[in-house]
């Protein structure tokens, strides 16, 4: 029998997006000081169409994914310290952005962003996020904690034929694009920083992998780059 999402998933879904759009909101428009922070409404909205078509899309086709990606509490003590340092970076890092857009830091040390620039900018975060669907659409073990279930096996398909972490890949294409998405030069250093806190997170989600999850050691042999064709 096919599983259907429950009423409270869908609920819970849309719940946590629109919690996660309106902090993504406060924490850009707040420190611009103003609601003209045209990057920033375009770089949400974006977001907001994606996650909204991603959302439906996954409580259609693989809503135990879904009940997955909700969850958020890791049991491991190195993913507790992931989960302390990536959320405060990433918050420090919309929020220069937005107070860069206030001062004009980066205007005045470097230059305005060009416009093409930004948009590029903008279609890459779109893409990084994308492919990270493209991996979820793959693999329905997905999860937001790293963890070894009972029935998953080795996703060899799709974008696990590239790399052997693709959804990170997709994360850091994200990451590095935002800062210029949103106009500012300033914020690529803290932007920067989330970087090899991810690589941190796939070092041991590599470990935990390679240590519980059967035919893994063999897939590594086939697959041999982590995150970048044929760099690493």
């Amino acid at each position: 029998m096919k599983f259907q999402p429950p009423t409270s998933l869908r609920a819970r879904t849309f719940r946590r997006m629109l919690t996660t759009l309106i902090i993504l909101v406060a924490i850009l428009i707040a420190p611009a000081g103003s609601w003209r922070f045209w990057q920033a409404w375009l770089f949400v909205g974006l977001m907001a169409a994606f996650w909204t078509y991603f959302s439906l899309d996954l409580l259609k086709r693989s809503p135990e994914l879904l009940e997955r990606r909700l969850r958020r509490e890791e049991s491991d003590p190195e993913q507790k310290r992931f989960q302390k340092l990536f959320g405060p970076i990433t918050i420090l890092a919309f929020a220069l952005a937005g107070l860069d857009y206030r001062f004009g830091w980066s205007q005045g040390w470097l230059g305005r962003v060009p416009f093409i620039v930004v948009l590029v900018a903008q279609a890459l975060a779109v893409a990084g996020y994308y492919f990270v669907f493209w991996v979820m659409k793959t693999n329905a073990f997905a999860s937001s904690t790293i963890q070894v279930e009972s029935g998953q096996g080795v996703i060899q398909s799709g974008p696990y034929a590239l790399v052997r972490h693709p959804m990170y890949l997709g994360m850091i294409t994200m990451i590095v694009a935002s800062p210029l998405a949103l106009g500012s030069y300033v914020a690529v250093p803290v932007f920067a920083l989330l970087v090899p806190v991810l690589i941190y997170r796939l070092v041991h989600e590599e470990r935990t992998l390679r240590e519980q999850l059967a035919g893994y050691l063999e897939y590594c042999e086939r697959v041999s780059s982590r995150l970048v064709p044929g760099v690493w």
